[in-house]
């Protein structure tokens, strides 16, 4: 019997990402990549000076690093990518289903992309959600930031910590948050609510929160899918807020007032 397309799909995509690997950089994404027992590691390469400065994380992966002088150093980076005399080639991080990471013990939030595709603005995003306790942020497979050495960069840590998942269709993944409970708020600055006034009452609920690229925003689809359209309440337009921004900005707001709920 002739497989259905989607499943040769799914089947091609997992054959693709278990050969995938991605070139980390900077002392800080691989000192944290280094020192994360879930990380598959292949290669690091490191100058004798990045090293000595990742000395105890080199030690605690085990890892062999290939020791080469600057002038050598000679790895598969964008140009101009400041990589401090250290690069580690990773597999990309499974954190497993949406079901099993965004569950928390309490009022988890999480936080979606409909097509965030700067790898900075992402990494951004990552370190905020780890900071402000979100249980996940989420992307789609296509149309989303990947796994790459800049936006590890720019997460500072945060890629090994915080789970980033991407997901073959977000309107779907935001039927399931609704289905385990979540309050889904689709931030769009020209709408009415305000996410303080969208989560009234029930900050103890769990809350998903989806942000759009900046420019286009959301799409139709994900703006039906959302229970609500909601702004954030500033004093001047929400037009001129980068998504990293407004991303930590929403988050900190769907908790409500401290001390009062």
């Amino acid at each position: 019997m002739k497989k259905p397309k989607w499943v040769v799909q799914k089947e091609q995509d997992k054959r693709a990402r278990s050969r995938e690997t991605v070139w980390l950089f900077g002392l800080h994404a691989v000192r944290d990549a280094l020192m994360n027992p879930a990380r598959v590691r292949e290669r690091l390469v490191v100058t004798p000076n990045a090293e000595l400065k990742l000395a105890d994380a080199i030690a605690q992966s085990g890892m062999t690093p290939e020791v080469v002088e600057p002038r050598r150093f000679s790895v598969p980076l964008d140009p101009g990518s400041v990589h401090q005399g250290a690069a580690l080639e990773v597999k990309p991080l499974e954190w497993g289903r949406l079901e099993d990471v965004c569950i928390g013990d309490e009022a988890p939030r999480v936080i979606l992309l409909d097509r965030v595709t700067d790898p900075h603005n992402v990494g951004a995003i990552l370190r905020s959600a780890e900071v402000l306790g979100a249980s996940a942020v989420i992307g789609t497979r296509h149309h989303s930031a990947p796994e790459t050495g800049a936006l590890a960069k720019t997460a500072s840590g945060a890629l090994e910590r915080q789970p980033y998942l991407r997901v073959r269709n977000l309107a779907d993944a935001i039927r399931a948050l609704q289905d385990m409970g979540y309050v889904t708020l689709g931030l769009d600055g020209e709408a009415e609510l305000t996410i303080e006034s969208a989560v009234s009452g029930r900050t103890d609920r769990p809350v998903a929160l989806v942000l759009g690229a900046e420019g286009p925003g959301l799409r139709e689809k994900t703006r039906e899918t959302v229970d609500h359209l909601v702004r954030i309440d500033a004093a001047g337009g929400f037009g001129s807020l980068n998504v990293s921004n407004a991303a930590a900005i929403a988050l900190y707001a769907s908790r409500g007032p401290r001390g009062t709920e």
